[in-house]
């Protein structure tokens, strides 16, 4: 599997992927200016959980690689404009008094996180990017369309997003100009519009991806595919981990009335099993009064003899001492990761 840090050094693997900018919404929800395409540089550190001045570090050493991919520096009149369509009516976005101003697309804040290793929230996002990544390149897709039809497709969809970009986003922009009354009825519906426009482009970009055929990927985008399931399903598949690896009795009993714990069974040795799992994002943890919580679970109410908490997220240190002083085993996102591509725990054992 390819290591995250990879795209720090390599600009090809960066472009690659570049199409994917939602897993940026994935990751951690990247708030817009009204226009509904761009953010200030200000809010790319804020999105990134860095001081400005580091993303403008970054600007200075890979602006070549920063503007081709939608990055524009505003001046003059045209910050003037811009800043009266989309700052009038939210000020604290952006100082009114600046002789310049940077504006980002998703893209380039997609190019950032590729770029920017001091950041925790970067390197999520370049984990889970190369994830979906080795998942879209590697499933199977259902029913596929036709030829002559997925031809008749991609030109429907190139018309629209022509008609939209060239036609109804010029028309809002020449009737906001002229437009008192109705100004912030129509930048809204210009911001509709553009955003009908930016999912159509990104829609056929993944349906590209999705019907070509590449041998460089992994067989499984493991943790990928875990994180587009739901509790339940996720529930389902650690129990096939469990009877994959000797457990016996296995019940599926999340839910309403689960009493902390998610599954119980017994090992392959016939010593008492419980476990909790946990679906979350990968940015977020596991805190010590959450394994606190299953502790009580477990040991008092299940006596179990063998504790499993397991989740597609981190935990904290404390509550890995916790867990660790409890006798509860913590199966973190890298070693559920591990557990799944076929390697037991051994604890199990």
């Amino acid at each position: 599997m390819i290591d995250e840090s990879a795209l720090l050094e390599s600009k090809s693997l960066r472009d690659s992927v570049l199409e994917r900018t939602d897993v940026l919404d994935r990751v951690k929800a990247l708030s817009l200016l009204p226009d509904g395409m761009h953010v200030t540089t200000a809010m790319v550190a804020a999105y990134f959980e860095v001081a400005e001045t580091v993303i403008n570090n970054l600007l200075s050493r890979h602006r070549q690689e920063l503007e081709s991919n939608g990055l524009r520096v505003l001046r003059g009149s045209d910050l003037r404009e811009f800043q009266e369509l989309n700052l009038s009516s939210s000020p604290a976005a952006y100082p009114q008094r600046r002789s310049s101003l940077a504006l980002w697309p998703r893209r380039a804040v997609l190019n950032v996180a590729m770029l920017l290793r001091d950041s925790e929230v970067a390197r999520q996002v370049r984990v889970y990017l190369l994830d979906m990544e080795y998942l879209a390149r590697t499933q199977p897709v259902e029913n596929p369309v036709p030829a002559d039809h997925q031809a008749l497709d991609d030109r429907i969809d190139q018309r629209i997003t022509h008609i939209l970009g060239k036609t109804v986003v010029p028309m809002f922009n020449a009737l906001i100009e002229t437009s008192g009354e109705h100004r912030q009825e129509l930048i809204a519906l210009r911001a509709g519009v553009q955003r009908i426009e930016r999912r159509l482009h990104q829609h056929h970009a993944r349906l590209k991806r999705l019907e070509g055929i590449r041998d460089d990927r992994p067989a499984v985008g493991v943790m990928a595919a875990m994180d587009a399931m739901n509790g339940r399903t996720f529930e389902r598949h650690i129990a096939k981990l469990l009877i994959r690896d000797g457990c016996t009795n296995v019940v599926v009993q999340g839910g309403h009335g689960d009493r902390g714990v998610d599954i119980i069974g017994l090992t392959a040795d016939g010593r008492r099993l419980v476990v909790q799992c946990k679906r979350f994002a990968p940015y977020l943890n596991i805190t010590s009064p959450d394994v606190q919580k299953f502790i009580g679970s477990a040991k008092v109410l299940y006596s179990a003899d063998v504790a499993l908490y397991v989740a597609t997220c981190p935990f904290t240190p404390e509550a890995l001492s916790i867990a660790a002083e409890a006798g509860i085993t913590a199966v973190h996102r890298g070693a559920l990761e591990d557990w799944s591509a076929g390697e037991p725990l051994k604890v199990l054992e």
